[in-house]
């Protein structure tokens, strides 16, 4: 009899003809696949980055819900609700306009189209930064940019008459502070990634700088009506540069060691924050 009448279903032992030894073989079960990982929310990837723009958002609600135009608000109207004026800055110390000045925006426009870039690229830096990270790199480029802004259009008192100079509103310096940050870390060759995908990455980055720097300067070489404070993007822009530079070399190290290194990076930056406005303060005075 042919052995293979013999075999036996699955689970059950085979039965061998009279006079040989029994043996038993059982099929193995198949393994289960592991459970596929729950695919995180964008609030889970980045907080930060949603909680900015909620702020941002909600700012200019505030500001439309109190009567400010939703399209075109007037320059009064920006300077009450926290826009950097060189003169108020320098001449009445108000310094607080380079930090509230990037959480207002001239329109819905204006609030729409910084917004996505904030989205996009915080979705894109916040996994490597950290929340912390992105907050403290949207306030310091988003500062820096403001203060190279207050140092060329720092505006003028004479014969009683005020010239504020350029009144400049809107995240765009962060925007590009973030994208500063972004090119040094995604060339990165400690990340543990697609090199492929990351290097698609970075240059989506850099066409973004560029083409927004183009399109800005563009604007004033042509004088549009279009008016945008391009010193504003690129101070936030070559600060984000200088804060991704120092943050590479620890990228991927222990949580510790980079830890360290974070804070090492944001206080240096910050540093020369002070130390720039404290000259451009003395120099503006003398």
């Amino acid at each position: 009899m042919d052995q293979g009448q013999w075999q036996s279903r699955v689970g059950e032992p085979e039965i061998l003809p009279p006079g040989d030894m029994p043996e038993y073989r059982y099929q193995q079960e198949p393994l289960a696949p592991p459970p596929a990982p729950r695919r995180r929310s964008g609030w889970q990837i980045a907080p930060a980055t949603y909680v900015l723009t909620g702020i941002n958002i909600a700012v200019y609600l505030l500001m439309v819900l109190s009567g400010v135009s939703p399209m075109a608000p007037t320059g009064e109207q920006l300077v009450h609700w926290g826009a950097n004026v060189g003169i108020f800055v320098l001449a009445d110390h108000q310094w607080w306009r380079l930090v509230t000045s990037a959480f207002v925006h001239s329109g819905i426009i204006h609030i729409a189209t910084n917004m996505w870039c904030l989205y996009n690229l915080g979705l894109l830096g916040e996994p490597l930064m950290g929340a912390f990270g992105v907050v403290a790199a949207y306030l310091l480029t988003g500062v820096t940019g403001n203060l190279l802004s207050v140092a060329l259009h720092p505006g003028s008192i004479s014969a009683g008459h005020i010239d504020p100079g350029v009144i400049s509103v809107g995240a765009s310096g962060a925007v590009f502070g973030l994208a500063g940050v972004l090119i040094p870390l995604l060339g990165s060759k400690l990340l543990l990634v697609n090199r492929g995908e990351v290097a698609r990455l970075r240059r989506s980055v850099i066409y973004f700088a560029v083409l927004n720097f183009v399109l800005g300067f563009g604007a004033d070489a042509f004088n549009t009506p279009i008016r945008i404070d391009n010193m504003a993007h690129l101070g936030g822009f070559l600060s984000g540069l200088l804060l991704g530079v120092l943050l590479v070399p620890k990228l991927g190290a222990d949580r510790t060691l980079w830890i360290r290194r974070q804070w090492l990076a944001y206080g240096s930056v910050l540093l020369l924050v002070l130390l720039g406005a404290h000259f451009i303060a003395s120099f503006w005075r003398a």
